[in-house]
């Protein structure tokens, strides 16, 4: 973990032909809020509060699943008709223990929500938390730093040394980190308690994001997070036996429970 960050998962950058999509049917989340940023493509959310958004670059898709939610995650039938592409970062932040339990939530930002700042060789979007002066208004439950940066040839970033757990993680370009040159796609996490410098060898897109320290073991088995094993059994069986809400618009199909031991289980 970094901060309350638990799960990075990059889509794409991938293209479909005309007729083709992304299609992850309804499946269930416990302790863990989604984050979804979009750099191309579109990705339409459903979910079993009811809420329908199309996600378009630039825009924070952000849901806490608390004591359990389900969504889905389509390509739109309008964009199928003809080839189209998708690339972004689905991440996954841990709920704070006494947030495990609350109900589920869902906030989506637009573009022209999100503070950006710009200068000669640096521009950026807070997508999460404060940078550069900048606040996201998007809500968090837990200390948390999650920032865009676009930097230009030559062009220096400064990682703030006030988060205690900071990563980095280079979509694209080549950047120099104490003394140490890497290439994208790297992720890079950062040494706690000190200002890092990044200099973009070549143009360069990042992505720095972390947080407070969580505040105790996280444990995470498929689509779960808990801070105990037991509370994953449960929410296991409860999936088995169909006690999760629907989704609604999407009710016909779902993700069958995978077979995977539980966690400390051989």
């Amino acid at each position: 973990m970094v901060g309350p960050f638990i799960f990075w998962d990059q889509m794409g950058a991938g293209a479909f032909a005309a007729g083709h999509g992304v299609d992850v049917r309804p499946h269930p989340h416990i302790g863990l809020s989604t984050v979804t940023y979009l750099f191309e493509g579109t990705l339409d959310h459903k979910d079993s509060l009811g809420n329908g958004v199309r996600i378009v670059p630039g825009e924070v898709n952000l849901m806490s699943a608390g004591k359990g939610i389900v969504h889905s995650e389509r390509t739109g039938a309008d964009i199928r008709r003809q080839p189209s592409r998708l690339f972004g970062i689905q991440s996954w932040l841990a709920q704070p223990k006494d947030k495990e339990l609350s109900e589920p939530a869902f906030f989506h930002v637009g573009w022209e929500q999100l503070p950006s700042f710009a200068t000669t060789q640096v521009s950026g979007r807070v997508i999460l938390g404060e940078f550069e002066g900048c606040v996201s208004p998007v809500p968090t439950q837990w200390e948390t730093l999650y920032v865009e940066l676009s930097l230009a040839a030559g062009a220096v970033a400064l990682a703030p040394k006030m988060i205690e757990e900071r990563a980095l993680y280079l979509v694209s370009g080549t950047v120099t980190v104490s003394g140490a040159t890497y290439e994208s796609p790297r992720l890079l996490i950062l040494r706690p308690g000190v200002e890092v410098t990044v200099t973009a060898t070549v143009a360069a897109h990042l992505l720095l994001f972390g947080g407070a320290a969580m505040d105790s073991q996280r444990y995470i088995w498929w689509n779960f997070v808990a801070s105990s094993v037991e509370r994953i059994k449960e929410a296991a069986d409860d999936w088995r036996h169909s006690r999760f809400a629907l989704v609604a618009g999407d009710e016909t199909e779902y993700i069958p429970l995978t077979d995977l031991p539980f966690p400390g289980e051989s």
